[in-house]
């Protein structure tokens, strides 16, 4: 996709969402951590479901550790892969006590020595929490952009570099915000819904989804 084109996919999903958030609920970095590692394979409205009332339990490390990993369980079992991020949320809990005094470490490298925190995670709570220029390619995002030509690559720190390398300022803080929502909720996997996009002349994706009342159902 041309330089002027990028620009303007970007400048007309600002127009649309000035200021774009991530889904999930949280009250502090580390309610934001938590919520994003039990966010893998699962999706933001199940999380936040369960984390409601977690949250309103545990704002800390030490708290999460004195719940323990039972009491963890009975708050987080309706999340997919359950047990394991019980286990990694709790490991992840004591080395923030142990080794930064409870604090979240502004490091995207650190999270990712993190037990459960991946790139794309730490590229969240890194531009999210610390308002870092990253970009986290989760599927949405990975969808977009190879089914638009905005940033088409093979494997997501593909499409990541490439974000990296072509997305222009004024719009690098929120892109991935964009993108995820974009992909979540108009250019979605089975059916994308591009009578109603916003840079419909942009996309490169060739057959266009027609309006329902035109197209099968």
């Amino acid at each position: 996709m041309k330089k002027a084109d990028i620009f303007e996919f970007y400048r007309r999903l600002a127009e649309a969402n000035p200021a774009p958030e991530t889904e999930l609920e949280y009250g502090n970095i580390y309610q934001l951590l938590v919520a994003v590692v039990l966010s893998a394979q699962a999706t933001d409205v199940g999380v936040n479901k369960a984390t409601r009332a977690l949250f309103g339990k545990v704002t800390t490390p030490q708290q999460m550790l004195d719940m323990g990993e039972e009491g963890l369980k009975e708050h987080i079992k309706t999340i997919g892969l359950f047990n394991s991020k019980a286990k990694n949320v709790l490991a992840l809990s004591q080395i923030l006590v142990d080794r930064y005094e409870g604090e979240v470490p502004a490091d995207r490298d650190t999270l990712q020595t993190l037990p459960g925190v991946g790139r794309k995670t730490a590229n969240v709570v890194m531009n999210c929490a610390f308002g870092a220029e990253t970009f986290a390619v989760d599927t949405h995002l990975f969808r977009v952009g190879n089914r638009t030509g905005l940033a088409p690559g093979k494997t997501p720190l593909a499409v990541e570099t490439r974000l990296e390398k072509d997305t222009p300022q004024p719009f690098r803080r929120h892109a991935h915000h964009w993108l995820i929502l974009h992909g979540r909720y108009t250019c979605k996997a089975r059916r994308p819904e591009c009578w109603r996009c916003p840079v419909i002349d942009l996309c490169r994706y060739k057959p266009k989804t027609p309006p329902p009342d035109l197209g099968t159902t």
